[in-house]
């Protein structure tokens, strides 16, 4: 099977994903704890800007508004009877904004997580998570997604639920969890672990790795991790606009255009192809990347101290695969923004 995105990593050593999908809405008006896939009905004209701001920003790919759309999540907000439609609406707009671009840009279906948690500490079964995230695919699908992309996962049975509704729905897919917790997932999960999965998986992803986190500094280290686990499937690297910062009532991410510029060529040296931001990374920043991805020639793998003097201090000691990979383990969760 081909598609947009397997066609592009042919011809391409690199690409530019997006950047913040909640960090830019809110600047269009959205209120916090309103869940933005309703704007894919309600104020589709805003959600094109979201995907036109990536595009004329020089990204590749972009994700589609679709991080909440399964029907666990849209329960909170009695629209879990909407799946299939705000889907299928996140993925038209998107189709709309890509095929007027002029050159080939990806539209990825974004497949967030559910919320839950799986048995037995929970109530999520295998079969409950393939059926939301099927129904999901299926929506994105109709909508004229190239490729479902699923993020911010923790728990492996939840990438392996994703995977299996991918190839139920058709689809190929991307993975990414977000590694969070002292180099881990919340759910503990390392980047060698991740690497080892996808490729016990029967339909692996085209490319999987990090998005979110904390700062771009511990995604670069769980990039480098990937790297050393040997895989040779393209890896992605889509971390935070630097460190959130509480002010005035709002958070704000410190990541100047010229840090992320700088974290997307490290990015790249050190072995990702496909390259985006997260929270707070703005068109502002995706213009600076691709502008530095595109002048800048590669140079050698970086080293974690030539990372950390570029952009910043790790948040813990270890990258959670060490002899101290329990030390100072701190849960915590974000939403993707």
């Amino acid at each position: 099977m081909t598609n947009a995105l397997s066609r592009l990593l042919e011809t391409r050593d690199w690409l530019l994903a997006d950047g913040a999908t909640g960090t830019n809405l809110f600047n269009m008006g959205l209120s916090s704890g309103e869940p933005p896939e309703l704007w894919n009905a309600d104020h589709p004209d805003r959600i094109a800007k979201l995907y036109s701001g990536a595009v004329e920003s020089g990204s590749d790919l972009f994700l589609t508004n679709s991080f909440g759309g399964n029907a666990s999540r849209l329960k909170l907000h009695n629209a879990q009877s909407r799946v299939r439609e705000l889907n299928r609406l996140a993925a038209e707009i998107g189709r709309e904004v890509a095929d007027k671009a002029g050159r080939p840009v990806v539209v990825a279906g974004s497949v967030g997580p559910t919320g839950d948690i799986f048995a037995p500490m929970g109530t999520l079964t295998h079969e409950l998570a393939v059926e939301m995230f099927h129904e999901q695919a299926e929506g994105l699908k109709e909508g004229g997604a190239d490729v479902l992309w699923v993020e911010t996962i923790s728990a492996p049975e939840e990438f392996k639920a994703a995977a299996e509704a991918a190839r139920l729905a058709g689809m190929d897919w991307c993975g990414t969890m977000s590694f969070d917790t002292a180099g881990r997932t919340m759910m503990g999960v390392t980047s060698a672990d991740l690497a080892a999965l996808v490729e016990k998986l029967p339909n692996p992803p085209l490319a999987f790795g990090a998005n979110c986190g904390v700062g771009a500094a511990d995604l670069m280290r769980t990039i480098l991790g990937f790297v050393a686990a040997g895989t040779e499937r393209p890896i992605i690297a889509k971390g935070n606009a630097g460190i959130p910062k509480y002010h005035d009532g709002h958070i704000h991410y410190d990541g100047t255009p010229e840090l992320m510029g700088d974290y997307a060529c490290l990015a790249r040296d050190a072995g990702a192809t496909i390259i985006g931001g997260c929270c707070g990374t703005m068109p502002e920043h995706l213009k600076a990347m691709r502008a530095a991805l595109e002048t800048r020639p590669r140079g050698p793998r970086p080293t974690l101290e030539e990372i950390s003097a570029k952009l910043g201090a790790f948040s813990s000691a270890s990258d959670g695969t060490g002899d101290d990979a329990g030390a100072g383990r701190e849960r915590r969760s974000r939403r993707r923004g």
